[in-house]
């Protein structure tokens, strides 16, 4: 099966990105039919009604089937459709008048793409009540998308390999006298670079992170190069190294120990400092079915399928009205738990669109030596 984090990771490359993001994506027809899959094997619901939603498949996209598809169908007798197709694709699709879906289920980074090339449709939030019911942030409403829900980039870390002692910051993460061991860090074909991690290592408060000081995040990560064993470019890969002992610690997407620590696995996670990145629904310029795209988008926006899908996926609701819909061990399991929540900050996307080319290009030549 896909991973879903893998495939939000090249969502954030989209097209133009600076590395083959999306060459190493599921393999697809040349024409852009992608995989598609029904909700349901019966008629279509009532009148025969359709909505297609693009999303990325694997585990997550089960998760979705389950908690968002098949109770939105039961409700509406709406058939969902659901396609696996890349933004290249997808985008030429759009140009050409004709995408094969409606709704798409894509990074806020990858959206914000799609709008330079006027390819999404201007959003009426009025046929959104969930925007206010599900109370999701300003910061995730756009006149484009809605962000759904985020995933944390932070610190992994080996619970036996300190003498007892817990990293608190990236400092320490930085700290290899103190916290002893070698450590792993993304590879940007893993996600994007962790320019802010060095800079909150050197001190840098979390709300004074963006614009980011390139010059200053590189000489913070000439610091620690020697002791970086390995740049990870997969999910697992961090919570592989951690149970290996090949690193004490490492940074690691926030819901990938969770079954290391089922297992038995010594790890635990540090969420200070947490990167967040949030996914959202849009609705391709051209939709053929603009009216169910809305009612499906506004049905898995409800503070009670975020929740669901919450429990079917370690996927961090963007509605805080959802935590309260779930059990304290559910919500404390979860880096958008309102405990954690301050802990972390968001990325800056637009920024990263910006720059994203140039730091890759900068970081490759660095890692290289």
């Amino acid at each position: 099966m896909r991973d879903a984090r893998i495939d939000r990771r090249l969502f954030l490359r989209g097209v133009g990105g600076a590395t083959a993001g999306l060459a190493a994506a599921t393999a697809l027809s040349a024409c852009g039919t992608g995989v598609s899959r029904s909700a349901s094997t019966g008629t279509g619901g009532k009148g025969g009604k359709t909505v297609v939603v693009r999303d990325s498949g694997g585990s997550y996209g089960a998760a979705l089937q389950k908690a968002i598809y098949t109770p939105f169908q039961q409700e509406t007798g709406i058939q969902v459709k659901v396609l696996n197709l890349d933004d290249a694709p997808l985008l030429a699709q759009i140009k050409q008048g004709r995408p094969q879906c409606d709704l798409i289920n894509n990074s806020m980074m990858s959206h914000l793409k799609y709008v330079k090339q006027d390819a999404l449709e201007t959003l009426d939030r009025d046929r959104l009540k969930s925007l206010k019911s599900a109370k999701i942030p300003t910061a995730q409403i756009t006149d484009h998308a809605v962000g759904h829900s985020f995933y944390g980039q932070c610190i992994g870390y080996r619970t036996d390999a300190f003498d007892g002692r817990k990293p608190q910051s990236w400092a320490d993460f930085w700290d290899t006298k103190q916290f002893q061991g070698s450590r792993a860090m993304v590879h940007p074909d893993g996600d994007l670079p962790e320019l802010e991690f060095a800079l909150l290592a050197d001190g840098v408060a979390m709300d004074k992170l963006y614009p980011l000081d390139v010059d200053r995040a590189f000489k913070v990560l000439t610091r620690l190069r020697s002791d970086i064993k390995k740049f990870w470019d997969s999910g697992p890969l961090p919570g592989v190294l951690l149970s290996r002992q090949e690193v004490t610690m490492s940074t690691v997407w926030d819901g990938r120990l969770a079954d290391l620590q089922k297992q038995g696995v010594p790890v635990a996670r540090q969420l200070n400092g947490m990167r967040r990145q949030f996914s959202g629904y849009a609705i391709a310029k051209g939709a053929a079915n603009v009216d169910a795209a809305y009612q499906l988008m506004d049905f898995a926006l409800r503070a009670e399928s975020q929740a669901a899908l919450a429990k079917a996926f370690p996927s961090n609701p963007s509605s805080p009205v959802a935590y309260a819909k779930l059990t304290e061990d559910e919500r404390n399991a979860l880096a958008g738990a309102p405990k954690y929540y301050d802990k972390g900050f968001d990325a800056d996307v637009d920024w990263w669109l910006k720059n994203e080319a140039a730091v890759t290009k900068r970081w490759l030549e660095w890692a290289r030596g």
